[in-house]
């Protein structure tokens, strides 16, 4: 059996050597989030949505040739907010980190964006800039949670359109493995659908039945009514898994396709043609553990991040959050 806590745990920087910072703009409603892992990290990538943006996702494959990555990019933005990532790779380059190529060293920098462009201004966007102040700001102190950073314009439950949806952001957990092994999940939220509790299936966050209301209009029964517009095709869900334990490409592969357990069991309906979810895995570490171990934890890890994402969102927008 394996521990969760939260309670002395800091979310996704208890692994050590991975860094975590945001850049935030709380006018337009947008920003992203930059996970550090300057020594390098084996990595992996599941993408299980149908409405996907990223960059440098086939650097992760088993079959490339650069064995590490060297940060990871949320943003919003929709395909805009691409542009973070080249922050990135900037700050990393100043530092002499990356990929040895002979003529220099090129910093790996897999990105993955989620659409807020329906919150705030449209016109505003992540840029090269925000995701270099993003990285200058990682440290390794507990991760800022609810409406920053990539979370900064990410809501849920649009089934009914903006006007009946509710706030997310970003939420992060920690899952304790026998042998010191930590395997710990970081989520940006932007639902299609609704925000549930793991553990009784009820509805925390999504579709209301009236804009003034808190009653749930239950997204996946409307979806099978034939009652959600498309649901605005304007979400995604990101998540990054970090562990301490020794992974291969093949394996952090599997864990990435394991945190995708905690999607299933936190999100309804989940995995539609309108998000564009996916998992990232980082292995930091030297630990021994089981493959199939740590992905049962990042299951756990990723579905708490989830719900933490909601729990710590505050109303932004004219849309209403759980923390007020």
């Amino acid at each position: 059996m394996f521990k969760a806590t939260i309670e002395g745990m800091k979310g996704l920087t208890d692994i050590p050597g991975v860094k975590v910072g945001h850049a935030s703009d709380f006018e337009a409603l947008t920003g992203c989030t930059v996970i550090l892992c300057e020594q390098g990290a084996v990595a992996g990538c599941d993408i299980r949505g149908g409405a996907s943006g990223t960059e440098e996702i086939d650097v992760m494959s088993p079959g490339h040739i650069t064995p590490h990555v060297h940060a990871v990019v949320l943003a919003g933005g929709s395909a805009f907010g691409l542009e973070a990532a080249s922050g990135v790779r900037r700050f990393l380059e100043h530092k002499g980190i990356g990929f040895a190529t002979g003529a220099a060293f090129v910093p790996i920098v897999p990105c993955a964006i989620l659409y807020d462009l329906g919150i705030g201004k449209a016109n505003v966007r992540p840029t090269r800039e925000m995701g270099e102040a993003a990285a200058a700001a990682a440290t390794a102190v507990a991760v800022p949670e609810g409406s920053v950073g990539a979370g900064t314009g990410a809501t849920v439950g649009k089934a009914l359109g903006m006007k009946n949806a509710m706030k997310s952001g970003i939420g992060t957990y920690t899952v304790e493995l026998p042998g010191g092994v930590l395997v710990s999940a970081l989520a940006a939220v932007n639902a299609a659908g609704d925000v549930l509790d793991p553990k009784t299936g009820a509805i925390l966050a999504g579709t209301r039945k009236q804009p003034d209301s808190r009653e749930f209009a239950n997204s996946t029964e409307l979806m099978k009514r034939g009652r959600a517009p498309g649901a605005l095709r304007k979400n995604t869900t990101l998540a990054v898994v970090a562990t301490n334990a020794r992974l291969d490409k093949v394996e952090a592969g599997r864990v990435a396709q394991a945190g995708h357990h905690g999607f299933v069991r936190a999100i309804s309906p989940v995995h539609t043609s309108v998000d564009g979810d996916l998992c990232i895995a980082l292995s930091c570490g030297a630990l021994a553990a089981s493959p199939d171990a740590v992905g049962v934890a990042a299951g756990e890890a990723v579905a708490q991040a989830i719900v933490r994402a909601v729990k710590t969102a505050k109303s932004l927008g004219g849309v209403p959050g759980l923390a007020g």
